[in-house]
């Protein structure tokens, strides 16, 4: 039996379960998509592939609603594929190992991919669901959301033939999302020279783990601690005490991702390594108190290697690359003045590494206004120039404009009040969803977004609440036939 066997509602937890045991990363959504083509022939639903890759699916509308505008039900096949350090999982090959624990759903050790398999299950199961009212439907399936938005920004305009969008790739139940943020990533690189390591000095490995991680933008303002940086500010503070040589350096996996472990080999005479140890045991304790209550599981560790492989950085090479990892944006830039409480531009620094005396760094910028998010690239790398580092700007993607004047999101909230007794909130995400690239391509459809309950998303412990499931698919079936007779 699966976890998901007893769970309701049963359509779009059956749904989920296959998006579990058929693996879906980025840029490898192929055997998916196929396999969703041959389930939809099996129905009669016909299927096109367009040349980005997306998958659109298509239902006519129910006898007597054929006059009624088209549906369109949006979400993202891939998702972010992290596992804790030890984990061996390879998310190209192995299913998503899920349970259901205290009316979770939740993956343990990896990402579940409830960001966006929920919302891909809710649109598969509107697609069958016997004797409900609708109008004519269209589910657009796209691909590689998570790494670049390459599907929607590939959809071609006039794809689409519906006049409402519900984009299902939102993470708070009993809130209605008319407007996200968009983004644009910045990578840096840098050729350094390097050295040998002297003779006498021993290997180390420095290491940041435990942290919490979680997704760039919805979680970018909960005070929780970027791995990366963490390893600079010890490892700048280490190197001022004693004679330190770097041979390389890895953190983070996904530039939409809070880095969750960081780690870095250093070499150092051999009567400094109790020194480094004092060190470590005092920043790990002093960093503990700084994240008391938002990533209270930080640990700091010291291990020896066999030997120091390769060739070090030079001394003011070293300086250079930590200062910048320490000193650049990372965090919230900017809060909204037009929605309180809500992140208005933030930066994230998701990835670095250091092998062979090249450096690269990959940022994930985000605004609700996209001149802003274009300000603070543009600052980014004009410090990464400022550190003798190549550095461009790339998959810059639009925001979504909210519109209170939204007919659909007019309906949306009657709906939503008739089924559960009390009104929706309102509100814009700190994320990117597709909505603005799909408003550019297709300026006709009217767009709102929901979604159930998940904590964790883009981290390893993911995980999403039964019965908020249960209240998307309950509005989602009252929205369709509330849309099949207005």
């Amino acid at each position: 039996m699966t976890p998901f066997e007893n769970l309701q509602p049963r359509p779009v937890w059956s749904h989920f379960a296959t998006l579990c045991a058929i693996p879906r990363p980025s840029l490898g959504e192929a055997a998916l998509r196929e396999h969703l083509i041959a389930w939809a022939a099996q129905r009669g639903i016909a299927s096109q592939v367009d040349g980005a890759g997306n998958l659109i699916l298509r239902r006519p509308a129910s006898p007597g609603c054929e006059a009624m505008p088209g549906v369109v039900l949006q979400g993202h096949l891939d998702m972010v594929c992290q596992a804790n350090s030890g984990t061996l999982h390879d998310f190209e090959r192995d299913p998503i190992r899920a349970v259901a624990r205290d009316g979770w759903v939740v993956a343990e050790n990896t990402t579940l991919g409830a960001d966006n398999g929920i919302g891909v299950a809710l649109a598969l199961a509107a697609l069958e669901e016997p004797g409900l009212a609708h109008p004519s439907l269209e589910v657009l399936l796209t691909v590689n959301e998570e790494s670049g938005m390459d599907g929607a920004r590939g959809l071609a305009p006039g794809a689409l033939r519906g006049r409402y969008l519900l984009n299902l790739d939102t993470e708070e139940w009993g809130r209605f999302y008319l407007g996200c943020a968009g983004g644009v990533d910045v990578n840096a690189r840098r050729t350094c020279r390097t050295g040998p390591v002297p003779a006498g000095f021993a290997a180390w490995q420095v290491g940041v783990t435990g942290l919490r991680g979680g997704h760039s933008g919805i979680d970018i303002h909960l005070g929780r601690g970027n791995a990366i940086r963490l390893l600079a500010e010890f490892l700048r503070e280490a190197a001022e005490a004693i004679d330190l040589r770097l041979l390389s350096l890895t953190g983070g996996s996904a530039r939409n991702a809070i880095p969750r472990e960081a780690f870095a080999v250093i070499a150092l005479p051999a009567d400094a390594v109790s020194r480094l140890q004092e060190l470590a045991e005092a920043r790990a304790a002093a960093w503990r108190q700084r994240f008391q209550g938002n990533d209270d599981g930080v640990r700091l560790g010291c291990r020896a290697q066999a030997s120091a492989v390769g060739e070090a950085l030079a001394g003011e090479e070293r300086t250079a690359l930590l200062e910048f990892l320490h000193t650049a944006q990372n965090g919230v830039k900017q809060m909204s003045a037009d929605f309180p409480g809500v992140v208005e531009t933030s930066g994230n620094l998701g990835v670095a590494s250091l092998d062979r005396g090249e450096w690269r760094v990959t940022f994930k910028v985000r605004s609700l206004k996209d001149d802003r998010a274009d300000a603070l690239a543009d600052e980014i790398v004009s410090h990464a120039v400022a550190s003798a580092a190549r550095a461009e700007k790339s998959g810059a993607y639009p925001g979504w404009t909210p519109n209170p004047a939204s007919p659909l999101l007019g309906l949306c909230e009657r709906v939503y009040r008739q089924e559960f007794g009390q009104p929706a909130s309102l509100q814009v995400i700190h994320a990117g969803l597709e909505c603005g690239l799909l408003a550019a391509s297709h300026p006709q459809l009217d767009m709102i977004s929901f979604g159930p309950d998940i904590r964790g998303a883009h981290a390893p412990g993911e995980g999403v609440e039964i019965e908020s499931v249960g209240r998307c698919w309950q509005l989602l079936r009252a929205v369709l036939q509330a849309l099949a007779s207005s």
